[in-house]
């Protein structure tokens, strides 16, 4: 298990976004009920899942886990994890609307409260005073139980650490930005210093950056079906290559998938409580579950970290 904050949770953070979209109702539940039978505990969601696809308006995510929480009755076992700030019809975070639409994610998530609440990402039309109290208030109201700021700089994170600080309130005990074994530079060099020093815990999102790290994607291999595809593929150079070459023999060595590997590197870097990765189906998800209990060594460690450098 790892900590965020009070929170304590598995190492693998299941990514929601895929619910009402790729994934369907009955779709959802069974991937959700596979990653709680493995183990897994955390869920990651968002209000503004997944209002761009036709016929969607934002909230669809939430209303699926809501759904399936009330119908296996297993709120207590699960750790909830939303946002707020995205969805164009509850956009920034000024208190009025953190206050509106933690509501909204309770309504929708059939929930009492919200066990870490994102700001989904930094608004600088907003005084960060007035979304720390306004999410102060809601862990005082037993509505929220710890915050997160989702795709901070390093200098926003910080100052709204300091505040916190200084004002007593509740503060940020998790950042959610963009890293994996093949996107390292901007995160290692910018925010984990900053994680490292305040104890603030790592989610990454893209952590198999966009299916890459799955292995699907090779040099003359067989098209892929997936929306994410054209982004997958601009990683296949002579980097990405070496990385699935390291991933290839380590995976071989466990006798577990390639995704779990890339996973298990990243749940093993500093500051990093839980990498988060979805599944819209059982078999993608079963590629995953292993990264809840993999330990590398040290030195397979360090050849995906030479291989990716």
């Amino acid at each position: 298990m790892a900590k965020i904050g009070s929170l304590d949770v598995s190492r693998l953070c299941l990514g929601a976004n895929v619910f009402g979209w790729t994934a369907d109702r009955d779709a959802s539940f069974a991937v959700l009920d596979g990653f709680v039978a493995a183990g897994g505990t955390v869920i990651d969601t968002a209000d503004a899942y997944m209002w761009r696809i036709p016929g969607n308006s934002g909230g669809e995510s939430e209303t699926i886990i809501g759904e399936w929480m009330a119908a296996r009755g297993n709120r207590d076992d699960v750790v909830i994890a939303t946002k707020v700030g995205s969805l164009p019809t509850r956009p920034g975070l000024s208190a009025a609307n953190v206050r509106a639409a933690c509501e909204d994610s309770l309504r929708r998530l059939r929930t009492d409260r919200i066990d870490l609440y994102w700001a989904h990402a930094d608004d600088p039309g907003t005084p960060q005073e007035e979304t720390l109290e306004a999410f102060d208030a809601l862990v005082r109201a037993g509505s929220v139980r710890e915050i997160g700021a989702s795709n901070f700089s390093a200098d926003r994170l910080r100052s709204a650490l300091d505040l916190s600080a200084r004002a007593g309130t509740a503060a940020y005990v998790a950042a959610q930005p963009h890293y994996n074994l093949v996107e390292r530079a901007e995160f290692e060099s910018g925010l984990a210093p900053l994680l490292a020093e305040r104890g603030v815990a790592c989610l990454p999102y893209y952590a198999l950056a966009k299916g890459f790290l799955t292995g699907k994607y090779r040099a003359g291999g067989a098209d892929v079906e997936s929306v994410r595809a054209e982004g997958a593929r601009a990683y296949l150079d002579e980097r990405g290559t070496a990385v699935l070459a390291a991933l290839d023999e380590v995976a071989a060595a466990h006798d577990v998938p390639v995704a779990a590997v890339a996973l298990a590197w990243l749940a093993a870097r500093p500051t990093v409580a839980a990498p988060i990765a979805s599944a819209r189906t059982p078999g993608q998800l079963a590629d995953l579950l292993p990264a809840l209990t993999l330990e590398l060594s040290d030195d397979e460690l360090g050849r995906l970290t030479a291989a990716s450098a």
